[in-house]
């Protein structure tokens, strides 16, 4: 089958076909390939748009560039939410290749952007980098007047579960002028990663 029908099918509604298709078109993709993909991150078929994100995850750290151009530099709030999405997916998917200094430097400009689809997106890619970006999420929660931002950085750095992420929520706790519903998501998280320590004692 040629590239062609596989890229038809990253619209099918069975997502089956859409995986297989992903697959295939990872399997042997090139630079163009990368650039057809990067111009589906604003297609208004959110299935479409969604395949174009896992299959530029599954190609891998090869799209990270142009990934970061478009997250940092695309006037599309949807391209910039889109390539967000695509690098935590290129994260996902090759856990074993750590994310280039590029990539770090992109994703933290990004937690600073106006538009929660974009931070929020930093945010949970960052997560699942986990350790080698504790710092960057730390001073971001500790730098935000952001109460949603602050949330999704609180639940980020828990989810990592070391023990610097857990001084840094006690300190968000501790300080009077933290908003309410953070505090609220600060101390819940931190309950939650004293449970599973003690199970993991």
């Amino acid at each position: 089958m040629s590239l062609e029908t596989y890229f038809q099918q990253l619209k099918h509604p069975n997502p089956n076909v859409r995986n297989q298709a992903m697959w295939e078109i990872a399997a042997n993709y090139d630079a163009e390939v990368i650039t057809r993909l990067m111009n589906i991150l604003d297609d208004e078929d959110t299935n479409y748009r969604r395949a174009a994100v896992k299959t530029l995850g599954e190609i891998g750290h090869a799209t990270i560039p142009p990934l970061v151009q478009a997250m940092l530099h695309s006037e599309n709030v949807t391209v910039r939410g889109s390539a967000t999405k695509a690098i935590a997916q290129v994260v996902i998917c090759h856990p074993e290749e750590p994310l280039s200094a590029e990539g770090v430097a992109g994703l933290k400009a990004a937690l600073q952007d106006a538009n929660p689809v974009v931070n929020i997106a930093a945010v949970m890619a960052m997560g699942e980098i986990g350790e080698p970006v504790l710092d960057i999420l730390i001073e971001a929660l500790q730098e935000t007047d952001n109460p949603a931002l602050a949330i999704s950085l609180v639940n980020a750095i828990s989810s990592i579960g070391s023990s610097r992420g857990m001084d840094a929520l006690r300190l968000i706790i501790d300080k009077e002028e933290t908003d309410s519903y953070v505090k609220e998501s600060a101390i819940s998280a931190l309950s939650r990663c004293e449970m599973t320590a003690g199970l993991n004692r």
